[in-house]
């Protein structure tokens, strides 16, 4: 094989033909899950910056870059000190088991334009003998002078000025642009050079010396064999007739050996190389994205795009060539007595309309592409077989791949950087407008998660291995929120989600503080089983220690949580006569010695005992009723001053902190839409209410204190803060300063409405199985989506975790803070720590539960 290029100077190569290319590597755009309007928007850009192409012919390549597990594990561990931090190590170790030996890739996307220079065509193809001759005779290639350079550099800028508003663009480095190369020789073998090493690597680069340009040696990028429908095996011909040869040997036909041998030092890999060689007609703007479809495969796919961007101008003359020589057929044809085929007059239509779109608007462009579809395999069989189902999945959507024969090895030179593209491959020129080709996906990428951050699971719209990630802790540095929501049905896995990224935040060196309400004490256990040593347990119903909200606080925080406590404890409004008593008590109270809520009880019946006004009949019924709650038992850790207070200092004492609830009952979720209700649900409900409320507050609090830290405040079941105005506020308020404060909050409840009105300003967004329709369609809206979606309202009521299926737990919608929407499946590493206890289905033991996502709650 021979090496497509002789210098690389920065992202700027001068090709074996003489041809100067620049080469960018391309943040691909948002696919997926998109609303019609933001797909529509994205279609836009895509389309202008085709439209910004018309003196250009750039080649796009859209590569599968192998991804170990080594490098996930240094996604999981980045900006840690993992040494210090064992548990971690123990998930990150637990991570690499579950990647390794699965097929992982990433999706990348880069984009090669030949620099305009002088001679055009007939400069490239004496460029090409040139190199040629050169190579056979040993002739040293024409040095590239200092000044040759620097202009093309100059060229280089303003092409990537006159391309950059449409995505984003980085220049390609020269480790980069030989790791292309090294990909496409070492496809199909088990190890290939990684991306990630190439991205910081200095070599490869050329260098200016005494005014000229000199280069490292790239000879050995060619020390390659190429051989086309190569056997596995060595046949000897011995004296076989010709053309039957192979059957006397015993082995297939060279006609069905569509594949290509590539032997290189690292071993012999095997490639198949598809061309589109027919469109459809006709297809959606939904399903257009043929070429971002290919990533739901469940083998790697590369994709190289030779472009030729015609003005419309240019384009319009051909077509009306074309409708001439269409016409000049039909008058053929009506001579005949079989008259016109239907094809004809559905070619003319096409013709006609392409005709009307070009005279739209002068900035039209036709786009004349081949688009190369490159698989591959350890061995001739396993490529083959890809191949194979490729062209299946293309064909459903009425797209046309082939395998031409004599051709592999001129498809696989047009996937290396700086190839020439040989001329019997023009017989496969598509024909779109810009729109049209802009609709393909070619530029868009589903994907979703964090680039750093805790392993939660894979994404299910891709067919190989891709792990997902989420980093909450990482989002106040990049000034986003760290909050985090979970809705869908009961045994969805909503808890073993906020169980997982809980646990994680504590191993990676963070806080966690959880409100458990669970009769079972569910997190208690998890706590205790997974972090040992480093958890502790508060039983609010056991009152051991005091939440008196003016001795936990003190000031006029104190006052505030005081006044919404007893607001929400004796149901009345502020704005009324009862709640001025209240607040009138509890300042008096608060800017005393000693203050407690004991004192704001004997501050009530002073005011009561003068009698005949307004305030005096206020306060004793106040009292009263504020009498009745302090003698219930259930409320001894708001009204005892004998208890310990506790403190908010540091971490709570340890690193989980999980306040268990059991025994404080709470009124019925109907109850809320009824203030009457309310008020006559069982005084132990009302007390629970109100103390859980106190106790999410001191959460609160706690979190805040040490913004250096991250801290996680798990709120399972909200709705019982979010259906009081008071809960309401503290939820608002969490999510409003959480960020500043280096602190997040999870959510989780079966209704999106039960997550408050701040629900937009939580950043990661799950949506599990919700098998009610209305419900599935505010899940929907609050993942950004549309919510009257068929497909998407299926997808979620009966596609997401179906009810019986194994292997099916887990499966969830996802959101991230950069709007990527993506299907994922939750997993749990093997760490008996956290399986001991992380599933919660009735009747299953840890070791049938292993590593599913049961359901949880």
């Amino acid at each position: 094989m021979r090496t497509p290029f002789r210098h690389i100077a920065g992202h700027l190569l001068w090709s074996s033909s003489g041809v100067v290319w620049a080469v960018w590597r391309v943040e691909p755009l948002a696919g997926g899950y998109l609303p019609a309007r933001v797909r529509q928007e994205l279609l836009g850009r895509v389309t202008s910056l085709v439209r910004s192409m018309p003196s250009m012919e750039p080649r796009l390549f859209v590569l599968a870059a192998r991804t170990d597990p080594g490098e996930v594990a240094e996604r999981m561990v980045e900006g840690l000190d993992w040494q210090r931090l064992p548990g971690w190590a123990e998930t990150c170790a637990a991570g690499v088991d579950m990647l390794a030996g699965g097929e992982m890739h990433e999706r990348t996307v880069w984009l090669a334009v030949p620099l305009p220079g002088k001679g055009g065509a007939l400069t490239a193809s004496l460029g090409v003998l040139y190199a040629e001759v050169s190579a056979t005779l040993g002739i040293a290639p024409v040095p590239v002078a200092q000044a040759e350079v620097q202009a093309a550099r100059e060229s280089a800028e303003r092409i990537q000025t006159s391309l950059g508003g449409g995505l984003g663009l980085r220049p390609a480095s020269p480790a980069e642009i030989v790791w292309m190369v090294q990909h496409a020789v070492h496809r199909g073998l088990l190890e290939e050079p990684l991306l990630s090493d190439a991205t910081g690597s200095p070599l490869y680069g050329s260098r200016i010396h005494g005014g000229q340009l000199l280069s490292p040696s790239y000879a050995d990028l060619g020390q390659v064999r190429l051989a086309e429908g190569g056997q596995e095996r060595h046949v000897s011909r011995k004296k076989a007739s010709a053309g039957s040869w192979w059957r006397k040997a015993g082995v297939a036909s060279p006609v069905g050996r569509l594949w290509l041998q590539v032997e290189s030092e690292a071993g012999t890999g095997y490639q198949s190389h598809l061309v589109l060689a027919e469109l459809p007609p006709a297809v959606t703007v939904a399903s257009a994205d043929v070429l971002a479809q290919l990533e739901g495969l469940p083998f790697p796919v590369d994709v190289t795009v030779d472009l030729r961007v015609v003005p419309a101008k240019k384009a319009r003359a051909q077509v009306q060539s074309k409708k001439r020589e269409l016409l000049d057929q039909a008058d053929q044809y009506g001579a005949q007595p079989t008259g016109m085929p239907h094809s004809l007059g559905d070619a003319a239509g096409d013709l006609e309309e392409q005709d009307a779109r070009m005279a739209r608007t002068s900035v039209e462009v036709e786009v004349q592409a081949v688009t190369v579809l490159s698989v591959w395999g350890p061995d001739s069989a396993t490529c083959d077989a890809r191949a194979r189902e490729l062209s299946a999945a293309l064909s459903g959507g009425d797209y046309r791949a082939v395998r031409p024969i004599g051709m592999q090895e001129e498809l696989f030179a047009l996937g290396l950087p700086g190839a020439v593209r040989a001329p019997k491959l023009h017989q496969f020129t598509q024909h779109q407008l810009s729109e049209d080709w802009a609709a393909c996906g070619a530029l868009t990428l589903s994907r979703v998660g964090d680039p750093t951050g805790i392993l939660i699971g894979r994404d299910l719209d891709c067919g190989t291995l891709r792990p997902v990630l989420l980093n909450p802790a990482d989002a106040p540095q990049v000034n986003a929120s760290a909050s985090s929501a979970v809705i869908g049905d009961l045994g969805a896995g909503k808890s073993v989600l906020e169980k997982l990224v809980t646990a994680a935040v504590v191993d990676r060196g963070g806080r966690a503080i959880v409100i458990d309400r669970t009769p079972m004490r569910e997190w208690a256990g998890f706590a205790e089983t997974s972090m040992g040593d480093r958890c502790q347990i508060i039983d609010a119903a056991q009152a051991r220690l005091s939440i008196d909200p003016l001795r936990v606080f003190g000031g006029p925080v104190g006052a505030h949580y005081a006044l919404s406590y007893l607001t929400l404890q004796l149901g009345v409004g502020a704005m009324t006569a009862a709640g001025a008593v209240l607040h009138h008590a509890v300042e008096e109270v608060s800017i005393g010695p000693n203050p407690s809520m004991g004192k704001v009880l004997d501050v009530l019946r002073s005011l009561a005992a003068h009698g005949g006004t307004t305030r005096a009949d206020a306060a004793e019924t106040m009292a009263d009723l504020l009498g009745i709650v302090q003698s219930n038992p259930l409320a001894a850790m708001v009204f005892d001053p004998g208890l310990p207070v506790v403190t908010l200092a540091g971490d709570l004492g340890a690193d989980m902190v999980v306040v268990t609830t059991t025994g404080l009952t709470l009124p019925p979720k109907e109850a809320f839409a009824d203030a009457e209700v309310l008020r006559q649900q069982p005084l132990e409900a009302l007390i629970g209410r109100a103390v859980l409320y106190l106790i999410a507050a001191i959460a609160r609090q706690a979190a805040f204190t040490d913004p250096g830290r991250f801290c996680l405040v798990a709120l399972d079941e909200v709705y019982w803060l979010t259906s009081s105005a008071e809960g309401s506020a503290l939820v608002h308020e969490i999510l409003h300063d959480g960020r500043k404060h280096g602190a997040g909050v999870f959510l989780g409840a079966p209704d999106a409405e039960e997550l408050g009105k701040d629900a937009g300003l939580i950043a990661y967004r799950f949506l599990a199985r919700t098998t009610d329709e209305r419900r599935a369609a505010k899940g929907l809206k609050f993942l950004g989506l549309d919510g009257d979606d068929k497909h998407l309202l299926q997808l979620v009521t009966t596609g997401l975790s179906p009810v019986g299926q194994k292997g099916r737990e887990g499966e969830m919608l996802l959101r991230d803070p950069r709007m990527q929407v993506g299907r994922i499946q939750i997993v749990v590493p093997s760490v008996p720590r956290l399986r001991k206890s992380i599933f919660t289905t009735p009747g299953r033991t840890p070791t049938t539960a292993a590593a599913r996502a049961e359901g949880a709650q």
